[in-house]
């Protein structure tokens, strides 16, 4: 009798798993185990599942609509924009690229950034000869820095929507200070720690050739799509889930006709689906368990400056630790309700500070896995030891803005 070989599928799905995937699968299965116990009881348990079900949608929605967009070379065509008006010379191509990746964060969400933008960034730093790693922290670092502005720059900014009673026009008229001074302090240190000449490699690069797009008409709709998104949030009072899934659904359908080979379930992003419920199932365990208490006594109760400092580098710490989206989460519940101010600092912390470990935030989790299949090594000790720089200096200039604008 003939033996079959052939792997058990239990085993074979568990082989193809990234260890980001079991991360996700451990982190909901111990929230839904917590649930199930009364560890953590029945009503914040539900009150999380229904706070995070809009973010979801708009988390998935998004996603698909910018992987298409990319598809479509919208962001590289953008890139080679970029390059081509840089015309080799280091310092403007620079300020292009921070200006490029604070667009993008601000308009399509950090992890848009941190999973399409930077394989884009380093294909183009392989072709015309632009030293990889200075390309790779700007989009990492802007991907945090750049995301205080608007509601869908971060799930943060999501979260704090209904606390902070700001509309997507309102929360950039308060935020827009706080934005530039982050995004100042990123360019800086950018420049002295990876930019500046002797770090970045060459004196000058060689511009790419004018990109000629497979399709046009895909690139014209998607990058209509996309302008549609954005402007329908900042002018029409609508979820943010609804705006970015009629989005979606425009290039879905274009996608449909011109090249449905592209449309596969692969596209939703399913790691994050798990990954972010099971993260707020955990944590409001643990906040159920002692650390709302160590909160309490962490960050007070002070609405002025000092109370906002202390608040924004409580968030930032705890980020590093926990990531940025249970930060909030946990910071959130100890802010007393009128302190609208120190909830703010709080939300700068999350947003800005993550920049130490690897999992300080979704995004960076996803930047280092597309550096790693890139094949773009970054050493750990730099990565800590500047974004920690980076960490301090930018969540601290940007909550002193605040207290201007405020």
């Amino acid at each position: 009798m003939r033996k079959d070989h052939s792997t058990p599928l239990p085993r074979a799905l568990a082989r193809r798993l990234h260890p980001l995937d079991r991360l996700a699968g451990g982190l909901l299965l111990l929230g839904v185990i917590a649930a199930a116990t009364g560890l953590l009881p029945a009503g914040p348990a539900q009150d999380q599942l229904r706070r995070i079900g809009p973010l979801l949608a708009f988390l998935a929605t998004v996603i698909v609509l910018a992987e298409l967009a990319g598809r479509a070379q919208v962001f590289d065509v953008v890139a080679a924009w970029v390059a081509r008006a840089g015309r080799g010379r280091y310092p403007l191509l620079f300020g292009l690229c921070v200006a490029f990746a604070s667009l993008t964060t601000i308009t399509l969400n950090l992890d848009t950034t941190a999973v399409l933008l930077t394989p884009v960034m380093l294909a183009l730093a392989g072709r015309v000869g632009i030293a990889a790693v200075p390309l790779a922290m700007t989009t990492v670092w802007l991907a945090n820095t750049a995301s205080l502005l608007l509601p869908v720059s971060n799930l943060t900014n999501l979260l704090a929507a209904d606390r902070v009673a700001l509309s997507p026009a309102g929360l950039a008229a308060v935020m827009w200070l706080p934005q530039l001074a982050a995004i100042g302090m990123t360019a800086l240190c950018l420049w002295v720690f990876y930019w500046r000449r002797g770090r970045r490699g060459a004196d000058a690069y060689v511009p790419p050739p004018v990109p000629s797009p497979d399709d046009r008409v895909l690139l014209g709709v998607c990058s209509a799509a996309c302008a549609g998104f954005l402007l329908a949030i900042l002018v029409v009072d609508v979820p943010l889930w609804s705006a970015s899934l009629v989005a979606m659904v425009v290039v879905v359908a274009v996608y449909a006709v011109r090249r449905r080979e592209e449309l596969r379930l692969s596209l939703v992003p399913w790691r994050l689906l798990v990954l972010v419920p099971g993260m707020f199932l955990v944590v409001e365990t643990v906040n159920a368990h002692g650390l709302h208490e160590v909160l309490v006594r962490a960050l007070g109760s002070d609405d002025g400056l000092a109370g906002m400092l202390r608040t924004a580098g409580v968030g930032a710490g705890l980020a590093n630790v926990l990531n940025n989206l249970p930060a909030y989460v946990a910071g959130e519940a100890v802010v007393p309700a009128d302190n609208h101010h120190q909830l703010l600092a709080l939300l700068i912390g999350v947003n800005a500070g993550p920049l130490v470990t690897p999992w300080g935030s979704l995004a960076t989790l996803l930047w280092f896995e597309r550096c790693r299949w890139q094949g773009t090594r970054i050493g750990v000790r730099r990565f800590a030891l500047t974004g920690l720089v980076l960490a301090v200096t930018a969540t601290g200039a940007a909550t002193c803005a605040l207290a201007v604008t405020v």
